[in-house]
């Protein structure tokens, strides 16, 4: 069961260049990693560590960034691939530099309300 800010989230993607990859109407995710990595976006931005919009803004450019050097039939594409280089890019601009132990994951979970 999606929360109201995970609807949100996903609702504001939908018909966008950065919309997740669906199958019969529902995300679809093909390794846990992609799960986990949605997942975590979407906990980030809801705590107020970054604005979703930024994130998307992020990996929006990330797939540009990916269609600019490959052809649109590259077997290479994975969107999960560039939602995480886009989670990894809005967290090291938005969260890392509030940790005092930047870099540190331990303290990215004690810093977590």
């Amino acid at each position: 069961m999606q929360t109201s800010f995970e609807h949100f989230a996903v609702a504001s993607m939908m018909g966008q260049p950065d919309t997740p990859p669906r199958a019969n109407g529902s995300l679809c995710f093909h390794q846990p990693w992609e799960r986990q990595a949605f997942g975590l976006a979407v906990a980030l931005a809801r705590d107020g560590h970054f604005e979703w919009e930024d994130f998307r803004q992020a990996l929006i450019a990330e797939i540009a960034a990916w269609e600019a050097c490959h052809s649109r039939d590259d077997p290479g594409w994975d969107y999960y691939e560039c939602w995480l280089n886009a989670l990894e890019a809005v967290t090291r601009a938005n969260v890392l530099p509030h940790i005092p132990a930047a870099g540190s994951m331990l303290a990215l979970v004690d810093s977590t309300p």
